[in-house]
């Protein structure tokens, strides 16, 4: 067996278990990521809350992740590997205990936040880990595709590992169970790293927390519009009036105070390259498409009656499609395949996707029908995701790469928020706009009404049910059906309008001659995660 000569780690550590360390301390940041929304109902039930709750806790732990980044580097070149591994580990384990012990959503908010913070600093130390023991170019992209593999596997990989145990017991027992997947990790890696730095040492001098501040207010401010906005009837509303005003004066000075610094925060110039504006627009795109299985999950738990355990393992096959595209992806990267050969098949796969589900959407279906359409989502995702990631990353000069960086972060934060918005605006006012269509020809004096009633009656008293309570039972069905009818028609509006972008996309990509020629590569060993 090989023995590792990275100096991080003792001579005795081998390789694959440098792999299995690092696993282990992804593993658990990576299930409280998406945590809330393996299960809405349940986690909003748990607190005491409404479901936007729930999606704003965790829009909140993404812009930790997405502000923190750039500032996370001054950290990183300061620590050393083994203590800065140790801190943010032990932080993280605490943090996890808090959210197990609370309820309030006051404490929630401000600790799902700061764990984003540290998550920046779980993926920043692991990828950069990573690719100092790649030399090799082949070995970097195979080690890039497997670390943002994991990253877009998060959800599904979440519903699968905790439906069982959030059915079984109360919500936070989630929490409890990541307190102690945080040891492990944590005992190996005091036993078999050494005190050594990846970088020169830098003293934490000068830090830009005002930056950090202004950047994050930002960003929690656009999740709180993108997830509530649609509930509160957005602008019509005082506290989205505000919130809007308050995001452009709070962008007019963060761009004000990069462009008069020594040392920007964010680096404004990446804009000026076209590449990565490209790139920047796609992994917008995906992002608006990546989330539409949550809208099938809700039509599988709504309509269809199936348990979060069911769809969970229906999901195996999103999975499966995801790991699928990823390998596929990884392969067309290594050979130096055009771009376009792998955007085009991956957007046609989404494109698909959506057309199919618009047509099985019905009241009844076996669910062996949405195996493939699940499986071809996730292979569309797997296929785009990280050649975009990279091409995104690689196509500005090393010197500004940790701006360009944290700008595909931030982007991938508003397509997460924008995904948001456009769900919940297709559930609150397309569904509502659909249910009252139904109501307005489901009057006491319409014969369909009628004729329904009679007949569910029917069916409820060679059910057994008693002649006295069958006219309201019958009545009660018939409300439940329209909702369910109203469930479906929001679905459809929106996997209709998400075909219609991805046209558009489809045809922007294939009419782009620049792309023809363009191949995607990793120039440098020290890439950071977009």
């Amino acid at each position: 067996m090989d023995k590792v000569v990275f100096p991080l780690f003792r001579p005795w550590v081998p390789e694959w278990l440098v792999k299995i360390i690092l696993f282990i301390l992804l593993l658990p940041s990576m299930v409280l990521f998406f945590l809330p929304l393996t299960n809405l109902n349940a986690a909003a039930g748990y607190y005491g809350s409404e479901p936007a709750d729930m999606q704003f806790a965790v829009a909140l732990f993404y812009a930790g992740y997405a502000g923190f980044y750039a500032l996370e580097v001054r950290f990183f070149n300061y620590l050393a590997t083994k203590e800065y591994f140790i801190i943010f580990t032990f932080v993280e384990l605490v943090l996890a205990l808090v959210c197990y012990h609370t309820q309030a959503l006051y404490v929630l908010f401000p600790v799902r936040f700061i764990q984003g913070m540290f998550f920046a600093s779980t993926v920043n130390l692991s990828l950069a880990m990573i690719f100092s023991r790649l030399h090799s170019e082949r070995a970097r992209e195979i080690g890039f595709s497997v670390f943002f593999g994991m990253l877009i596997c998060a959800i599904p990989f979440n519903n699968l590992v905790t439906a069982d145990i959030i059915d079984s017991f109360n919500f936070n027992i989630v929490y409890k169970c990541a307190v102690f997947s945080y040891l492990p990790g944590l005992f190996m890696l005091m036993i078999s790293m050494n005190n050594v730095r990846l970088n020169v040492r830098f003293h934490l001098y000068q830090l830009d927390w005002e930056s950090f501040f202004i950047y994050s207010a930002i960003l929690v401010l656009i999740a709180y519009i993108t997830v509530f906005g649609q509930e509160y009837y957005w602008i019509e509303d005082l506290r989205i009036r505000y919130s809007v005003v308050g995001i452009i004066a709070l962008i007019a000075l963060f761009v004000i105070r990069q462009r008069h610094a020594r040392r920007p925060y964010t680096n404004l110039s990446v804009f000026h390259n076209r590449n990565f504006l490209i790139g920047l627009f796609l992994l917008l795109v995906l992002y608006l498409c990546r989330f539409a299985a949550g809208i099938t999950n809700t039509f599988f738990g709504v309509v269809l009656k199936f348990d979060p355990m069911h769809i969970s393992y229906i999901n195996v096959f999103n999975l499966a499609g995801m790991i699928t595209g990823i390998v596929v992806a990884c392969c067309m990267v290594l050979q130096k395949k055009n771009i376009r050969y792998m955007w085009l098949p991956g957007f046609c796969l989404l494109f698909t996707f959506h057309v199919v589900m618009f047509f099985l959407l019905n009241t009844q279906a076996n669910e062996d029908q949405f195996y493939l359409p699940l499986f071809v989502q996730g292979l569309g995702v797997g296929m785009v995701m990280v050649p975009t990631i990279v091409f995104t990353i690689s196509s500005v000069p090393g010197s500004v790469g940790i701006s360009a960086s944290a700008i595909c972060l931030a982007v991938r934060f508003l397509g997460f928020c924008a995904s948001i918005a456009i769900i919940n605006y297709f559930e609150l006012y397309h569904k509502s706009r659909h249910y009252n269509a139904f109501q307005d020809h489901l009057t006491k004096a319409s014969p369909v009404a009628l004729n329904t009633i009679h007949r569910n009656a029917e069916k409820l008293l060679v059910k057994g049910m008693l002649h006295t309570r069958t006219l309201k039972a019958s009545q009660k069905l018939l409300v439940n059906a329209v909702n369910e009818q109203s469930q479906i028609r929001f679905a459809m509006d929106y996997y209709e309008m998400m075909a219609w972008l991805l046209t558009g996309v489809i045809i922007l990509i294939a009419l782009f001659p620049y792309l023809n020629r363009t191949v995607v590569y990793l120039k440098s060993r020290r890439l950071s995660p977009a």
